[in-house]
C-alpha cells in the first residue's frame, strides 16, 4: 500500500513538471515569435503563439482517489 502511495506521488510530481515544462516551452516559443528577427521567420513560416496548459475545471485539479 505504501509502495502504491509513493507511485502516485511520484506520478503526479512528474505531471506536474512535464506541464511547466510544456508551459515554459510555450513561453519561450512566443518571446521569440514577438522577437527581431525571428517575428519575420515566424511570420513567413507560419508560426502563431501557442497556448499554454491551463486547467480551468477545480475538479480536475484534485488528486485521483483510489480505494480499496
Amino acid at each position: 500500500m505504501l509502495a502504491l502511495q509513493e507511485e502516485l506521488t511520484a506520478t503526479e510530481n512528474k505531471i506536474a513538471f512535464a506541464r511547466q515544462f510544456y508551459n515554459d516551452q510555450v513561453m519561450g516559443l512566443n518571446n521569440k515569435i514577438q522577437q527581431l528577427p525571428w517575428n519575420l521567420i515566424a511570420g513567413t513560416g507560419g508560426f502563431r503563439p501557442a497556448e499554454y496548459f491551463v486547467i480551468d475545471e477545480p475538479a480536475e485539479r484534485q488528486a485521483p482517489r483510489v480505494a480499496f
